[in-house]
């Protein structure tokens, strides 16, 4: 078992770290604004007027992402189901509405596949990866991106020599901050909730975590660890890099 130290938080008897994928390991923030941004334009394309509502919906304003928002922590299924909301707003059918969201995301996807390869990882996480996993700890990423998204991510940046379970929203129904999905993730890691800490950057992360029984949570804002949004983590830190492993 390891002890980890971040800032005046000792988290003690872990056997497993799971870590969000976006905001968290991966710098997306760019692409994600991209990929909402594209969407919108899509549906604005057939339905004139939406995409400026879409984009607010999404969190993107003034070419900025709100961290809180739900393109930054929401599945793919809840924002096609929010852009469908705003479509059947105006007189369309459901399953229509469902029908031109679905096309238009899928579309931004085959704009935008090189981008998504381009997001870097945040300076420092390899390292903090390679670093943990030798201490024996098993490390996981739980995300709100598919799984099959999550598996590309972690061969794009060559993490499979440190990550041991993939994992995303999928078509089970579950998404953040159900505790289901956190528990799902440990039986898949063969450790105990209480045993394993979770590192994420929003309050859907620290709240999953926290319901599921989690051994502790550390809220992550890259640059600025005071966020509002991380309040309820154990500790909020500015770089994984303030990450220590301590004595038990």
């Amino acid at each position: 078992m390891v002890a980890i130290r971040c800032r005046e938080v000792k988290f003690s008897n872990l056997v497993a770290v799971l870590f969000d994928k976006d905001g968290t390991l991966e710098d997306s923030q760019s692409f994600l604004r991209e990929l909402a941004q594209k969407r919108s334009r899509l549906i604005d394309a057939q339905i004139p007027g939406i995409g400026e509502p879409l984009l607010m919906a999404f969190g993107v304003q003034d070419a900025t992402l709100d961290p809180t928002g739900l393109m930054a922590v929401g599945s793919r299924r809840e924002n096609e189901i929010a852009a469908a909301a705003y479509i059947a707003e105006t007189g369309r059918s459901w399953l229509e509405s469902l029908s031109i969201a679905r096309s238009a995301f899928a579309d931004a996807d085959r704009y935008l596949t090189q981008a998504a390869q381009t997001s870097p990882l945040f300076t420092g996480s390899l390292e903090v990866l390679k670093f943990l996993a030798e201490t024996g700890l098993k490390l996981g990423i739980l995300s709100a991106d598919s799984t099959p998204g999550v598996e590309a991510f972690i061969t794009r940046h060559q993490l499979s020599d440190y990550i041991q379970l993939g994992m995303g929203v999928d078509d089970s129904g579950l998404t953040k901050p159900d505790p289901q999905l956190f528990l799902q993730a440990c039986q898949a890691l063969g450790v105990e909730p209480g045993q394993t800490l979770m590192i994420g950057d929003s309050a859907g992360d620290i709240q999953m975590a926290t319901e599921a029984g989690a051994a502790g949570t550390v809220g992550i804002c890259w640059g600025t660890p005071q966020a509002a949004h991380l309040e309820k983590a154990d500790v909020a830190i500015a770089s994984l890099d303030e990450l220590e492993i301590v004595p038990e």
